[in-house]
């Protein structure tokens, strides 16, 4: 294994030096990943992963060697299939559109200072439970001045009544079980037809390898990670009450205290299913990518 990396093949490419940008860099740092895309297919390799050629001693600026690394992969992803990772060994290089962070920033803030607004309502509920719990007890405290007999025929009453709910309990619980809304498998799959995608056009957008799509597509009680429905969520481009409905089925929410789920929000209510640029955000606050 060359230089002891856990590889079976070491591809070398050699990238271009950075001039200014005048005298073809461009088309020289694409060949160079598409070539090294070429030779990693020809000889069957299931993944691969690169560094940011010619970003570090070559000169090449960081935020345009990102944006033609991203996009020369994502153009052989659209008709290969293979799993790709790009390898940023110092995130403090890593630039990210100002005005987009500074936008997500704000949407942040907005999402963070609504949540307090809640705790008010918050109190009024526990007041009104206090208020009622206070009443109960009063009642309660009338019950026990009836008579003997009054209380024991109550008790008996009350006692058949549990014994008849919990009789009925176990009919219906089957029947509860037996109409089970559909799976989180069952309605990806739905949803893909009904948008007249392919599968692997799907899974591809998602950022999902065939093997994890072929597990889910198998098992009808799949149960995936929030990413990864996430990761679907925004292939399919379902709006905000969609993706909500999609993640109940996998028995997740979206919260404005996850500062991940704050993000993919604010992408899915601007209708921006761009999974690069939505990785490209959450990779910039320090957040876990969708998809693979």
């Amino acid at each position: 294994l060359g230089y002891d990396l856990p590889a079976k093949f070491v591809i070398h490419t050699v990238g271009p030096i950075w001039q200014g940008g005048h005298r073809g860099e461009e088309e020289l740092l694409r060949s160079a990943y598409r070539n090294s895309l070429l030779l990693a297919r020809e000889k069957h390799c299931e993944s691969v992963a690169f560094p940011m050629i010619s970003a570090g001693v070559y000169g090449y600026p960081k935020d345009q060697a990102l944006e033609v690394a991203v996009s020369t992969i994502r153009t052989f992803l659209e008709n290969h299939e293979m799993d790709v990772f790009l390898v940023i060994f110092d995130r403090g290089s890593f630039r990210f559109d100002t005005d987009l962070y500074s936008d997500i920033s704000g949407y942040l803030r907005q999402m963070y200072a609504e949540e307090p607004r809640s705790a008010p309502l918050l109190g009024d509920v526990a007041k009104t439970a206090a208020f009622e719990g206070s009443a109960s007890a009063g009642n309660r405290r009338s019950l026990f001045f009836r008579s003997k007999s009054t209380a024991k025929a109550n008790c008996e009453s009350a006692a058949r009544e549990v014994l008849d709910e919990e009789a009925a309990a176990p009919d219906d619980l089957v029947e509860a079980l037996r109409n089970l809304d559909e799976s989180f498998s069952q309605a990806l799959l739905r949803m893909i037809d009904s948008k007249g995608m392919k599968d692997s056009e799907c899974y591809k957008k998602a950022n999902i390898d065939r093997k994890l799509f072929s597990k889910i597509r198998s098992d009808i009680n799949y149960r995936p990670s929030k990413q990864t429905v996430l990761a679907f969520a925004v292939a399919l481009e379902l709006d905000l009450p969609e993706t909500e409905a999609f993640l109940r089925k996998a028995g997740f929410a979206l919260s404005h205290s996850n500062k991940a789920d704050v993000i993919v929000e604010y992408f899915i209510r601007n209708r921006n299913y761009d999974m690069y640029r939505i990785n490209e955000a959450l990779f910039a606050f320090d957040q876990n990518l969708l998809g693979a």
